[in-house]
């Protein structure tokens, strides 16, 4: 699944009990994400993605809410 992500435009921003994949061509900025959990995702910081900032479930909780599929996880 990560090689197919990759394949298809997606970055890659690691954790250590999961992954999170980001295709910014795809996008459509609902916002979902950031207003999900802003301690995962933060436009204000570089990178913008940190998984390691929540459980696993609570990543998968927030990017199961993006509409367009811009977001994706594969869990360790």
């Amino acid at each position: 699944m990560e090689s197919e992500l990759l394949a298809q435009g997606y970055r890659k921003y690691s954790g250590e009990a999961i992954d999170v994949f980001f295709n910014t061509s795809i996008c459509v900025h609902s916002g979902n994400c950031v207003r999900g959990n802003k301690e995962i995702f933060n436009l204000d910081r570089r990178p913008w993605v940190l998984p390691d900032n929540a459980e696993a479930q609570e990543v998968m909780r927030v990017i199961n809410t993006c509409p367009s599929g811009a977001l994706k996880y594969v869990q360790h």
